[in-house]
C-alpha cells in the first residue's frame, strides 16, 4: 500500500483585483472584482515507502501548495489525499508525529538561541524519549558534522550551518515521511553537496519516504530516480528520471580545444556549432554518432583536447516548462 496517495487533488485560491489609486481604493470598499487562481488541478500520484521522489516545476506550478496540503497546513478545494493512512488536514496528533516539513526559505529554529535549545523544545513537543533523543541527536550531528556549533546562536551561523541544523530539528522524532522544499536554496556549492550527501545517506539507511522540490537540477540528478513534473497545476510527467532523459535527449555536446584556429565552416561539417572562440568550439552532435565524430575531429583537425558531455537534466526540464518538449 502506498505511503502517500493523492486522487483528483485541487486547490483554488480566491483573490481580488484592485487598480492603483486613491479613488479605486474607495470604490473597492463597495465593490471588488473576485478572481480565482487554480494552484493545483486534479492531480493524481502515489509514492511507496522508502522512495525519494523529485517534485519539479517552475515558480507558481503548484509544488509548495501540494506539500502544504500533504503536511496539513492548508485545505484542498477538492479531491483526497492520504499520508500514512491519515487525511493530513485533519491534523491528528499521531500523524503530525510521523512527518516533517523543511522549507529552505523558512526557519523553525529560534533565531537568538543556540540550535540545541530548539532541539530540546522539539524533543518535548514530539514527546521523544530521552534515550532516543540522545541517540538520534548524536547520529545526526555526526552525519552532518555540526557537533561544534550546537551551542552557537542560530543568527551567528552561516546559511549552510543553519540548514544542517534545520534538518536535525526536523528529524529528531524520526519521521517516516519527509517533505523537503528547496533545502539547498542559497547555499554555496560545498554546502549543497554536503546536504545532498546527508539526504542520500539518510534515505538509504532509514528508508524514510522523501518528496524533494528543488530548482537545482544537481539535487535531482544526485538523489532522485523518479521525478514528478508539475506545470500550471497539472502533472505533465511521472516516471523514472533516466527514462525521461533517454526519451528526450538525442544529442551530446563536444567541447574541443585546438592548437591553432579552425574556421567555423570547417567545424560545421561535424555537427551543430553552438559556440566558437579562439582555439575552442562547442559542437552538438547526435548521441549515437558522438564517439565517431570525436575520432574524426582528432584525426582531421589540430585537436589539443576533447570532452564528450551528456546534456544535463536541467535542459530537458527547462524545455518542458517552456512547452517545447513532447512527453
Amino acid at each position: 500500500m502506498p505511503i502517500i496517495q493523492i486522487e483528483n487533488l485541487s486547490k483554488t485560491y480566491e483573490y481580488y483585483r484592485k487598480p492603483a489609486g486613491f479613488w479605486n481604493s474607495v470604490k473597492s470598499l463597495f465593490h471588488r472584482e473576485k478572481l480565482f487562481a487554480e494552484a493545483v488541478k486534479s492531480i493524481n500520484f502515489s509514492i511507496e515507502e522508502g522512495e525519494l521522489v523529485g517534485f519539479l516545476g517552475p515558480n507558481g506550478a503548484g509544488k509548495t501548495t501540494t506539500l502544504k496540503i500533504l503536511s496539513g497546513i492548508i485545505y484542498p478545494t477538492s479531491g483526497s489525499a492520504k499520508v500514512l493512512g491519515y487525511t493530513p488536514w485533519k491534523r491528528q496528533a499521531r500523524f503530525q508525529k510521523q512527518f516533517a516539513l523543511v522549507m529552505g526559505q523558512k526557519n523553525q529554529l529560534w533565531w537568538d538561541l543556540p540550535a540545541m535549545e530548539s532541539f530540546i523544545l522539539n524533543k518535548e513537543i514530539y514527546e521523544v524519549p530521552e534515550a532516543m533523543f540522545k541517540e538520534t541527536l548524536e547520529e545526526l550531528t555526526e552525519l552532518l558534522d555540526i557537533k561544534n556549533i550546537l551551542d552557537v546562536q542560530v543568527r551567528k551561523l552561516s546559511l549552510g550551518q543553519r540548514m544542517k541544523c534545520e534538518l536535525v530539528a526536523a528529524l529528531l522524532h524520526s519521521p517516516r515521511v519527509l517533505f523537503l522544499d528547496e533545502p539547498t536554496i542559497g547555499l554555496d556549492v560545498v554546502s549543497q553537496n554536503n546536504v545532498r550527501e546527508f539526504i542520500k545517506k539518510y534515505n538509504r539507511f532509514k528508508k524514510t519516504t522523501i518528496i524533494l522540490t528543488s530548482h537545482y537540477m544537481e539535487d535531482v540528478e544526485a538523489l532522485c530516480e523518479r521525478v514528478i513534473i508539475i506545470n500550471h497545476g497539472l502533472i505533465v510527467y511521472d516516471g523514472k528520471l533516466q527514462k525521461l532523459l533517454d526519451q528526450y535527449i538525442d544529442h551530446k555536446i563536444l567541447e574541443v580545444t585546438f592548437t591553432e584556429n579552425v574556421d567555423a565552416k570547417t567545424l560545421a561539417r561535424f555537427g551543430k556549432l553552438k559556440e566558437r572562440a579562439a582555439k575552442r568550439a562547442v559542437i552538438e552532435v547526435r548521441k549515437d554518432k558522438a564517439k565517431d565524430i570525436a575520432v574524426q575531429l582528432l584525426t582531421k583537425l589540430p585537436v589539443d583536447d576533447i570532452l564528450i558531455n551528456e546534456v544535463g537534466v536541467d535542459e530537458v526540464i527547462r524545455k518542458i516548462f517552456a512547452g517545447t518538449a513532447r512527453l
